[in-house]
């Protein structure tokens, strides 16, 4: 019962991260999705109601999408899925976590510290920041550290970046999807899991309302800061 009311209560808080910032979902909810559910089920389970989160979010948001930025994120994300799921199968995970993880943090760091560290620019930058992302999604679990890195590098508007961001992930959990099959769970699982899931975006759409703009951009760079010492951690682990 305990176990139930954590998993319901880490989709609630994911789902109005998502609202407000524009990730932080699986961030929140997917240790304790996958802690009660197991690997087999939880991760699927994790991209299912990312989907639907990034999904709707993307309905509330569409007018502020830039199609352009977007498919110049999504072609190279798929892309970047490719090479990320055979080095997942022949490379061990850990170290490559950890090299990634230390990677973003480190470029995250250094862009605000000094604007010329802002490499991520222009559709080179849209280009990079794709691929790494669907690369990064496949090898360590966290697609969305590298997004920020490319909102960061060219100081995107944050609406523009929530609306634009769901376009990506969505396209991004559907090809996961594809890629690792359909969860299989009982009714009473997935309708708790959907009741917490609108529950948040509620509560999320009445937060970003009255959450100032700058405050927001400081939780997606915590978050994109907090995903990346995850990735560490896990790593880390994982090697002891």
């Amino acid at each position: 019962m305990l176990q139930q009311i954590a998993l319901d209560g880490a989709i609630l808080v994911g789902a109005a991260m998502q609202r407000v910032t524009g990730m932080g979902f699986a961030l929140v909810a997917a240790p304790l999705l996958v802690l009660v559910l197991g690997v087999v089920q939880g991760v699927p389970l994790v991209q299912v109601l990312s989907l639907c989160v990034s999904g709707l979010v993307l309905a509330s948001a569409f007018t502020y999408v830039d199609w352009l930025k977007a498919g110049l994120l999504i072609v190279p994300g798929l892309i970047g899925i490719v090479p990320g799921w055979w080095i997942s199968k022949h490379v061990p995970t850990a170290p490559l976590s950890i090299l990634i993880g230390v990677i973003v943090i480190v470029a995250l760091l250094a862009m605000m510290a000094d604007h010329r560290a802002r490499i991520f620019k222009g559709t080179a930058g849209a280009l990079s920041a794709g691929f790494l992302s669907g690369f990064m999604n496949v090898t360590a679990g966290v697609g969305g550290p590298a997004i920020v890195l490319y909102s960061v590098s060219t100081r995107w508007r944050h609406a523009e970046f929530v609306a634009t961001a769901q376009a990506y992930f969505v396209a991004l959990n559907i090809a996961s999807l594809i890629a690792q099959g359909w969860p299989r769970l009982d009714g009473a699982t997935w309708l708790l899991s959907i009741a917490s899931l609108a529950a948040g975006l509620a509560l999320g759409e009445v937060l970003a309302r009255r959450v100032p703009t700058k405050v927001a951009n400081v939780l997606v760079i915590g978050l994109a800061l907090a995903g990346s010492a995850a990735t560490i951690v896990r790593g880390w682990m994982t090697l002891h």
